[in-house]
């Protein structure tokens, strides 16, 4: 098969996928629905076409693995099937299809690896019908916690109900816990969700690691006030001080090496014409590849909200209300995966995930790497998501060429 003919297959296969849909816009795929259902029939029929042996463990994800030597170790690939309401047809689901077709090449080949592979499509990465995730991956690696099984939907369905009537039990996670002697690594393949591999006119890039995330709730407090009677210079206004820190806080971000911080919602009591506001809340959020770097962010977004408080005489809370430490990529894997790219032809761009991917909770179960494709525009989550037929042909390629090169085999020598 050439080039071409590998990418037009990735397209027909992922052009099945998002047929198993919700009706409306883009795809729509939740967990453990119809829907779900049908895209594993798809993913089934492929598996078995390359040559895998196929099972759905308990946490609802369906695995292919093909053998290796006797008692030799597992490397790990994939990503997840489900989607976001009325997303695309690549996130996720692409690096599956990938997966399996690396596997298919090297067979066609004559490739015969060291070592034992299973591509997995986890049930739920995207957290949209439960508020939860990442519940396939954190049961491989054991960090999955029982008491999410009684959260529920909008319709009042636990997750363990679901599972349930999906024909899986939900009783038998914790036994998915794999040996990590046992695991040579994880490699998974996605759409970059930005725009800068394509600004940079690269179908691939290699992920130095999934950038750590905290968040912040942020109170202002002034004094509401008549917006006719009150002078400027006698006035609290607490949105006055809110815009100034919501600049406080790009500037902090454009100051530091790949920080990215956002004021994403932000809300203002009285709320009307012709009041000065008394009250503002919003939340800030800083993403940074590395911990440190998020630290020193937050301490000069912290200073710098203090000084605007102080000098313009608002009352100010600031409470931490999650944290998630960055998950850096293994350097063998990356390297590995680097000299693939590289072997392609094309120049190997480093970058860090700003988004979090199965990648984060696997690492607590193994090595690490990623690969991601360019997304046209950078969109992701939006029916517009597109990647390439070239981008996922040399992306193919890219993961078979990584997979026979000693460096993966000799991951756990390392």
């Amino acid at each position: 098969m050439t080039e071409t003919d590998w990418g037009m297959m990735a397209q027909n296969w992922l052009d099945r996928l998002a047929a198993c849909s919700q009706p409306g816009p883009g795809v729509t795929r939740l967990p453990f629905t119809r829907q779900h259902r049908e895209a594993l029939a798809v993913l089934h029929d492929l598996m078995e076409g390359a040559g895998l042996a196929v099972h759905l463990d308990a946490a609802g994800t369906l695995v292919g693995r093909r053998d290796g030597p006797k008692a030799a170790p597992t490397l790990l690939m994939g990503s997840h099937q489900d989607s976001v309401r009325e997303g695309g047809a690549y996130d996720g689901i692409m690096g599956v299809v990938l997966s399996v077709l690396a596997l298919m090449k090297l067979q066609q080949d004559g490739v015969s690896l060291p070592f034992a592979t299973e591509v997995l499509a986890f049930a739920d990465e995207e957290g949209v019908r439960f508020p939860t995730a990442l519940m396939g991956p954190r049961a491989l690696a054991g960090t999955f916690d029982m008491a999410a099984l009684d959260i529920c939907d909008r319709d009042g369905i636990s997750l363990r109900r679901a599972m349930r009537d999906f024909g899986l039990n939900p009783d038998a996670v914790p036994d998915l816990k794999r040996d990590p002697s046992q695991c040579l690594g994880w490699i998974e393949c996605h759409l970059e969700q930005g725009p800068v591999l394509e600004q940079a006119q690269q179908p691939l890039g290699v992920v130095t690691g999934i950038c750590g995330i905290e968040r912040h709730s942020v109170t202002l407090t002034g004094r509401a006030a008549h917006a006719g009677t009150v002078p400027m210079d006698l006035r609290c206004d607490a949105l006055a001080g809110a815009a100034e820190l919501v600049l406080a806080v790009e500037g902090a971000a454009r100051r530091s090496d790949g920080v990215l911080a956002t004021v994403g919602s932000i809300q203002t009591r009285p709320n009307v014409v012709n009041a000065v506001p008394g009250e503002v809340s919003l939340s800030i959020e800083i993403r940074a590849p590395h911990d440190g770097s998020r630290t020193a962010a937050r301490a000069q977004i912290e200073t710098m909200a203090r000084k605007i408080a102080a000098d313009r005489r608002l009352a100010l809370e600031m409470r931490h209300t999650y944290a998630q430490p960055a998950t850096p990529c293994d350097t063998a894997m990356t390297l590995a995966l680097s000299d693939a790219v590289r072997a392609q032809g094309h120049s190997g761009l480093m970058l860090a995930s700003g988004a979090t991917h199965d990648t984060s909770a696997m690492a607590d179960l193994c090595p690490v790497g990623m690969i991601f494709t360019a997304c046209r525009d950078g969109v992701s989550h939006h029916p517009d998501e597109f990647v390439a037929p070239d981008a996922m042909a040399q992306a193919v390629a890219a993961l078979a060429t990584a997979l026979a090169q000693p460096g993966i085999a000799e991951q756990r020598k390392g």
